[in-house]
């Protein structure tokens, strides 16, 4: 289940609750297949490729939708279990806008271990908070970026229907960019006020973008945006980017998160305010029994733009 959480800030416990859950069908078992990027060392540089002024045809297009659903619904089997540290920038903005106005950092460590994540908050704002859990921390969060969102857009049970987007280069790679659209009520937004235990659902379609690296068609980012939310729900828009890069962890490398952005916009009594979240994947080391990351307090740094800004295309002569 892909869930996105935010608690709500003490001024707005009575409208902005705690949790927002983006959740997908459950996806039909298949026989594992290790996806192509596990057990061993990937490319570390892009080559100077010339890039195709056609999209793929019809087959191609077919043959390569069919491989990359196959990635995806296998793409947790192949992983490694690690840890890694969890950094996430807090944005409000009441004006409409992009959330712009720092609200707080937070800093988690993040176990992944037979497939299953376990989060202990481990600062905020810099300040050491040993036993805290992220429920009781006001404001806007997220969890369960690995995996679920891919495997449910390529679950056969969602209907998701694909077009040729573009071409485009991220991260120096070429990469190909497919729109989708889910259109059954498969995205299920969430919403509890303060600490009370009433509970509001909505399931809606949803649609985005899915960026596959063309050599070795592999998913480097998904975006999605929430359709159709009733108007009497109190989120009424949602959206979020999530991108992959290759990590290195043990004697392999592999595609893992690098950074989620989560925009959220809520209409609260005093009028409508604008939640976002820019999350970092730092560190990661691979999982053991004992295994820890020394954290001193310290913020660390947010990545450079250059990490996620997708560069457009560049046709060279033929």
């Amino acid at each position: 289940m892909r869930n996105t959480s935010f608690p709500a800030f003490p001024a707005f416990a009575a409208v902005l609750g705690p949790l927002l859950l983006f959740a997908g069908t459950a996806s039909a078992q298949t026989e594992p297949v290790v996806p192509s990027l596990t057990g061993g060392p990937q490319p570390q540089a892009p080559k100077p490729l010339d890039v195709p002024s056609q999209p793929p045809t019809t087959e191609e297009r077919a043959k390569l939708l069919d491989e990359v659903r196959q990635y995806a619904l296998n793409y947790t089997h192949g992983l490694p279990d690690f840890i890694c540290l969890e950094q996430t920038r807090r944005y409000e903005d009441a004006t409409g806008g992009e959330a712009s106005r720092l609200e707080d950092v937070l800093t988690a460590q993040l176990s992944y271990f037979n497939q299953k994540e376990d989060y202990k908050l481990v600062s905020q704002n810099g300040r050491v908070v040993p036993g805290t859990s992220y429920a009781s921390v006001n404001g806007v969060f997220s969890m369960g970026d690995f995996g679920t969102t891919m495997r449910d857009i390529f679950d056969p049970a969602s209907h998701t229907s694909f077009k040729w987007e573009k071409w485009t280069t991220l991260r120096g790679r070429r990469t190909y960019v497919f729109s989708y659209r889910v259109p059954l009520r498969l995205y299920t937004i969430e919403y509890q006020a303060g600490q009370t235990d009433v509970v509001q659902r909505v399931k809606v379609a949803y649609r985005g973008s899915v960026f596959v690296d063309k050599e070795l068609n592999a998913i480097v980012r998904i975006t999605q945006e929430a359709l159709n939310i009733p108007p009497s729900f109190p989120a009424r828009e949602a959206r979020e980017t999530l991108d992959y890069d290759f990590i290195k962890i043990g004697d392999g490398e592999f595609l893992l998160p690098l950074e989620a952005t989560l925009q959220v916009h809520i209409q609260m009594y005093s009028g409508a305010v604008w939640r976002k979240n820019v999350k970092e994947f730092r560190l990661y080391r691979k999982f053991s029994a004992n295994a820890a990351i020394k954290f001193d307090g310290q913020d660390l740094p947010p990545l450079p733009e250059d990490r996620t800004k997708e560069q457009p295309p560049q046709l060279q002569p033929q």
